[in-house]
């Protein structure tokens, strides 16, 4: 068994005391971000295990020099898939780390200044902007339910909003994806790649729904039958998208007179990045949220709905196992990972 160099040692040893006591003591009460902490060491030092082939016997302080870190961002994004707004967070953690090292040692000062000099990567724009929840009750409300066409164009932008689908995952509902008698009704949504997810419906949605149906399909509707389908085509042929984005565009119309948030060219989309923001607001976690959108990588759905940074910490940390990981001091003597030399794995 070889012996760890005394660089390596003493890098390892900070590591455990700045995770177990320094971080959750000096720094934060925060499960979350002391997760995130954790998270961002684990990378770093599985980038250098894997891309720069440094073991417990060569691990020392200049592997945290600023090319190694820049480089590091670019395996996240180019090999992970990370969001820049994940490099950003991860960043942000290991800049932490790096300036207690600093602190304990002055030799290492010098580390933690070039760190606080790479630029964060560029914060990926929002390019949806959803709406107040005042404004989606202006919207609902101004359809006219006195006719038909009214009932209809209420269900269709209920569902938009409710379920947070896509404009072509809603207009390709059909009756037999319907789901209200139940323990716990629900809408069955096929979505990009022919994925499908279940959502699952409140109970005054499903009322809607219900005299919706009896209304345009009857007692007893055709199971292939699209729920909202084309005048001209009949049930079997379902509602264009060109139609659709007209009955939201009318409805915004009669909509932003009494409420002025609400955009005249409401896109689709809004609906669905309006819910999405809302139900993080409620606290809905970030992962079902993730779920519920039917997006693959969590990052996407950071990037798509406005997520502060201590959202992104906690959506981050929740990709860890929620069992508390036992640290031990493994510096002495070890043949194995980095990241089990550190006493993190």
């Amino acid at each position: 068994m070889k012996k760890a160099g005394k660089d390596g040692v003493k890098i390892a040893r900070y590591i455990h005391l700045f995770l177990n006591n320094y971080a959750p003591v000096r720094k934060t009460g925060s499960e979350n971000t002391l997760k995130s902490y954790r998270v961002a060491i684990e990378m770093y030092l599985t980038f250098l295990e894997d891309e720069k082939k440094v073991t417990p016997h060569t691990l020392n302080i200049s592997c945290f020099n600023s090319g190694n870190i820049e480089e590091w961002l670019l395996w996240m994004k180019e090999t992970r898939h990370n969001g820049n707004n994940t490099c950003n967070v991860r960043l942000a953690s290991l800049r932490t780390f790096l300036n207690y090292l600093g602190e304990q040692d002055a030799g290492y000062l010098s580390f933690a200044l070039e760190a606080s000099r790479i630029e964060r990567m560029k914060k990926e724009k929002h390019p949806v902007k959803g709406i107040s929840r005042q404004a989606v009750k202006t919207l609902l409300e101004a359809p006219n339910l006195s006719k038909g066409t009214g009932k209809r164009d209420f269900v269709f932008m209920l569902i938009l909003y409710s379920t947070a689908c896509r404009l072509n995952e809603a207009l390709s509902i059909r009756i037999m994806d319907i789901q209200i008698d139940r323990h716990k009704p629900n809408i069955t949504i096929t979505g990009k790649g022919n994925k499908i997810r279940t959502l699952y419906l409140m109970p005054q949605t499903i009322v809607h729904i219900q005299k919706y149906i009896m209304e345009f399909h009857g007692a007893k509707p055709e199971k292939e039958a699209y729920l909202f389908y084309s005048r001209n085509k009949g049930q079997f042929g379902k509602l264009s998208e060109t139609a659709a984005e007209n009955i939201l565009r009318k409805n915004a119309g009669i909509a932003h007179g009494k409420c002025e948030e609400v955009p005249l060219n409401l896109h689709p989309h809004q609906l669905r990045h309006s819910r999405s923001t809302h139900w993080l607001e409620d606290g809905v976690n970030i992962v079902q949220i993730s779920s519920l959108l039917g997006h693959e990588h969590l990052e996407t759905t950071m990037i798509y709905i406005d997520v502060t940074s201590d959202q992104q910490v906690k959506a981050l940390a929740t990709l860890e196992t929620e069992e508390e990981k036992r640290i031990s001091p493994k510096w002495k003597n070890y043949d194995g990972s980095l990241k089990n030399f550190c006493g993190i794995e």
